[in-house]
């Protein structure tokens, strides 16, 4: 597949290079806000991928909310095998390296890719959430690259809580698959009854006292953050305002495959057996490549 991917005139290396404190700073904190990490030419390739995307979805796309005035939020994931630039990104960007100086891990591969677009106006909020008790994989060793292609005030980004992706409680996550106006049939969904009876926090009414964070971003900017990390937010747009985001997940050398009862999001478990995995391999096949990095 790699040879496919015609290769452009972009940074192939980080820009800077990851400081020690930065690594330190993602391991304490689960999140870490890197500016000007990504060359106009990358965020000019990814939204022309991200155009072709919304035009040709994947199974896996689905409106999490339309409004009274026609305002939606759109979601896809692990469309990247057939939007060329995409690939270009996930083969040839610095993401990889970023992902595994980070996570100072000596493996690396490619887990998947989702996109998020609000229309102007949108109120949408993301719910607060982790990633981890959603994914097909368990491990310590993971990062995701936020990326958003335009423009984003801090009360419109993603906004997290440091620290939280260290709680040793096991939380009641919400059900992504009920964000489904248009009734799309066989979402994927998720159901915590049974698994754990705590309650996750309600971050939203008082977020001073958990020390939310999220900041001001310009495209080529990113944000790395740990998928066991608590994160929402992310709407209420100015009517002139839209939100594009293209993010990547990427795995490090504990992670490992793992079929949850409670249902997954997105569930890899299909195309995972299909590949002649199963729960406790480490992920790998050109489904989850792993990518060289320096």
């Amino acid at each position: 597949m790699e040879q496919k991917i015609s290769l452009l005139i972009m940074n192939h290396e980080i820009k800077r290079p990851i400081s020690q404190n930065e690594i330190e700073q993602f391991d304490h904190d689960g999140v870490i806000l890197l500016k000007e990490m990504f060359d106009s030419e990358w965020i000019s390739s990814l939204s022309q991928g991200l155009d072709k995307n919304i035009e040709l979805p994947s199974n896996r796309s689905r409106i999490w909310d339309r409004d009274e005035n026609g305002r939606t939020m759109f979601y896809d994931a692990q469309a990247w095998q057939k939007i060329t630039e995409y690939q270009n990104f996930i083969f040839n960007s610095p993401a990889a390296a970023i992902a595994g100086k980070l996570m100072n891990s000596s493996q690396i591969n490619f887990y998947f890719d989702a996109v998020f677009v609000r229309s102007p106006g949108s109120q949408f909020a993301t719910p607060w959430h982790q990633d981890e008790p959603y994914w097909s994989v368990e491990g310590y060793n993971t990062c995701t690259i936020w990326m958003p292609l335009v423009t984003v005030k801090r009360e419109n980004a993603l906004a997290f809580v440091p620290g939280s992706h260290r709680f040793d409680s096991t939380f009641f996550q919400f059900n992504f698959g009920s964000l489904n106006p248009d009734k799309i049939k066989d979402v994927d969904e998720t159901n915590f009854d049974g698994i754990t009876d705590v309650e996750f926090p309600d971050i939203a009414a008082d977020p001073e006292k958990y020390g939310v964070v999220s900041w001001d971003m310009n495209p080529g900017d990113c944000i790395a953050f740990n998928s066991r990390i608590m994160h929402g937010g992310s709407g209420k747009l100015d009517e002139d305002t839209e939100l594009r985001v293209f993010t990547s997940k990427w795995i490090g050398d504990d992670v490992f495959i793992k079929f949850r009862e409670c249902g997954m999001d997105p569930d890899h478990s299909e195309v995972m057996t299909k590949q002649g995995l199963k729960p406790g391999d480490r992920p790998g096949t050109e489904l989850y490549p792993e990518i060289n990095f320096s």
